[in-house]
């Protein structure tokens, strides 16, 4: 068995345990598989295992390897995860099912533009900047209710959900909790959080998706 595909069922077998212990229904939490920076062959492996949930970082490397992918394998779900630059808007709607990095009216804008003119509507989630870092893409999480309001009211937008990735150095939990709380008072249902190092944390504190690569795939 390929070394990705054993440690697949780990992640898999660890995730509803991490349910199980606070309570939440099996299948609560679903995997996105992160294949950034993997090549297809790479990739083909866990999708052999039945994998179908898959996030990318750029939409450029999503271009030049999952089409082909997904002539294969047709029921493949794929999450835009990193930073969506606006004159990517047109591709990044073509290609994705979901974009989970929302964070700034002139997104919002293009892929309201791009929605319309393509008829095709991946779902959205607002990224939220829980550590306030001036580095890190995402919103504030002040500003994270209102702008949900302001997708909707006037570009029309369906927002369901919110991702965040906490500071690296500090304990996520209060950043999930804190997730969750902005998640309540913006009226969306999906959380998308936790990665390689704290998922089981992120799906204790309600999340409905968990970034993991590194635990599946390896280091890059």
């Amino acid at each position: 068995m390929e070394k990705s595909v054993e440690q697949l069922l780990e992640v898999r077998r660890r995730i509803v345990a991490a349910e199980r212990e606070a309570e939440r229904p099996e299948g609560a939490a679903t995997l996105v598989a992160v294949s950034k920076t993997f090549e297809a062959d790479a990739i083909r492996p866990v999708l052999e295992a039945g994998q179908r949930v898959f996030g990318e970082n750029r939409v450029q490397e999503a271009q030049a390897k999952w089409p082909a992918l997904r002539a294969e394998y047709p029921d493949t779900e794929l999450h835009l995860i990193g930073p969506l630059q606006s004159n990517k808007a047109r591709e990044a709607v073509a290609l994705f099912d979901v974009i989970e990095t929302v964070d700034r009216q002139k997104i919002a804008t293009e892929l309201a533009r791009e929605i319309a003119k393509q008829g095709r509507a991946p779902k959205l989630y607002v990224q939220v900047n829980t550590g306030s870092e001036p580095q890190k893409a995402g919103i504030e999480p002040r500003d994270a209710v209102a702008f949900v309001t302001r997708c909707r009211e006037v570009h029309g937008l369906t927002i369901e959900g919110l991702m965040c990735i906490p500071p690296f150095d500090e304990n996520p939990g209060p950043h999930f909790a804190l997730l969750e709380k902005l998640a309540r008072e913006a009226g969306v249902e999906k959380l998308s959080m936790g990665m390689s190092g704290d998922y089981e944390t992120a799906i204790a504190f309600g999340a409905t998706s968990v970034r993991v690569g590194s635990a599946i795939f390896g280091s890059r």
